[in-house]
């Protein structure tokens, strides 16, 4: 019997929506009243940056929209999060089943 070495199978591959992440694994993940408001943005920031030769705010605006992605693909999370934060803006608790648009306005989100 011989014995053998375990094959490395490598690096894990990052996780879709790590920094740095692909628009359309962002637009994905986006809740889909978001996806729309992101493949605007993401149109006009392209237009921009073909304009003025500058990623700059192309990528400052991924990066902006890939962190609420990150956020809302752990949806229960996120409107935990949304509930707390309209709270401590308005000071009044959200119920649970308040419509998400109407605590994310509370929350100014």
């Amino acid at each position: 019997m011989t014995a053998t070495r375990p094959v490395d199978p490598g690096p894990e591959p990052p996780h879709p929506l790590a920094p740095g992440a692909q628009p359309a694994a962002i637009a994905d993940a986006l809740w889909s009243e978001d996806r729309r408001r992101f493949l605007e943005s993401y149109d006009r920031e392209l237009a921009r940056a073909r304009s003025t030769l500058d990623l700059t705010s192309l990528f400052t605006m991924l990066e902006q929209w890939r962190g609420l992605a990150a956020m809302q693909s752990r949806p229960e999370q996120y409107r935990r999060n949304l509930r707390k934060a309209a709270e401590l803006i308005t000071g009044e608790p959200s119920p649970e089943d308040e419509p998400i648009q109407v605590t994310r306005a509370k929350a100014g989100a």
